[in-house]
């Protein structure tokens, strides 16, 4: 590898620019004060098990099966990030034929609601729910679940990677 060149302006932004064996890479920091993350944690798992869900209460989701988690951050169906800042999360479930009846779905952030959304399944169709919000995790003690709540007879959702999931990625540090 070749030397880095620092090049700085008068608005307080800095260049490096290391050498390349092609070409130039240039990282451009802008003028403020942070961490800067290149690569933040990002995770994907899906239920290979259906879970069982209570008439009339929130119910954590299972996802036992990991497509990557790139920091070591999620397990037990929870996501604990380990460095702080922005986080995108994203989730879906499917709900099995039944009456109709109102279905929640929230994330939750250290054991309390944070965001839901509810509709209602009709009677008789397979139904799916997708919640996405961002999340500020502060990297050591924050944490986010998944949960659903049913208002009609206890039900299971379904299972597989493209109906029952949890996935999230750091968007922005802190």
């Amino acid at each position: 590898m070749g030397d880095i060149v620092l090049a700085g302006s008068t608005s307080g932004t800095t260049t490096l620019t290391p050498a390349a064996v092609s070409g130039t890479t240039t990282l451009t920091l802008p003028a403020s004060t942070g961490t800067v993350m290149v690569n933040g944690p990002a995770f994907s798992a899906y239920a290979n098990a259906a879970t069982s869900l209570t008439n009339g209460a929130f119910t954590k989701i299972s996802f036992q099966v990991e497509d990557y988690d790139t920091n070591n951050n999620f397990a037990s169906s929870r996501f604990t990030p380990t460095v702080a800042g922005y986080y995108q999360v994203n989730a879906a479930t499917s709900i099995a034929a039944g009456t109709t009846a109102e279905l929640s779905m929230a994330v939750y952030k250290n054991g309390s609601g944070h965001k839901q959304g509810s509709d209602f399944i009709t009677a008789g169709t397979q139904y799916s729910q997708t919640i996405s919000t961002l999340v500020y995790c502060n990297g050591s003690t924050d944490y986010i679940e998944i949960y659903v709540y049913i208002a009609a007879a206890s039900k299971s959702t379904g299972t597989g990677d493209n109906s029952v999931w949890f996935n999230g990625a750091m968007i922005r540090g802190a």
